[in-house]
């Protein structure tokens, strides 16, 4: 039995989740979320929490059951409570600046670089070199913060680029003089 799988959703206060023709619908204050099912997995909403069971135990069944256990608690975190990610943006003259819907970033490049922030996301920049990303669906929100950052990634040497607030980057000694 999956140990992720087996356990039970909780469903906190102000949130719904119905079941409906092989769709999940999460309802909560901050909006509403909906994810497809597959056939595999039965979901049953009890009180208040959700159990995801599976309908046997071949090797795609067992996969689903934890991978849709956690795609359900995430939408229940999402509609409650909500998702962010912070980006940083280090290097000299790089920054960033929202305009409506409307990321402009310097990253060193000879021109701008403008990116259509997604609807339901939200970006706002703490100042101008710190991005946070938030929104209700964990994978968007994740989806924008990485695309983001591949614009200029992080490098070795000096650390310039946009990397998130969490992540540690491996510097790397540079070039030493040497003899000739």
């Amino acid at each position: 039995m999956s140990r992720v799988g087996k356990l039970p959703v909780a469903v906190p206060n102000g949130v719904t989740v119905t079941v409906q023709d092989g769709l999940v619908t999460v309802k909560g204050s901050k909006g509403t979320l909906s994810q497809a099912l597959r056939p595999e997995v039965k979901v049953e909403v009890n009180g208040n929490e959700v159990v995801v069971t599976r309908y046997n135990d071949e090797k795609a069944s067992r996969s689903y059951h934890g991978l849709y256990r956690q795609l359900i608690a995430n939408m229940i975190k999402g509609v409650s409570e909500g998702y962010s990610k912070v980006l940083l943006i280090n290097g000299v003259g790089y920054r960033a600046e929202v305009k409506g819907s409307i990321l402009t970033l310097n990253l060193g490049y000879s021109t701008p670089i403008e990116y259509m922030i997604p609807e339901g996301i939200s970006i706002a920049a703490d100042g101008p070199a710190k991005l946070t990303s938030s929104g209700i669906s964990k994978e968007r929100v994740g989806q924008v913060a990485a695309e983001i950052r591949s614009l200029r990634g992080p490098e070795p040497y000096k650390g310039k680029g946009i990397k998130y607030e969490t992540e540690t980057i491996r510097r790397k000694v540079g070039k030493s003089g040497g003899k000739k």
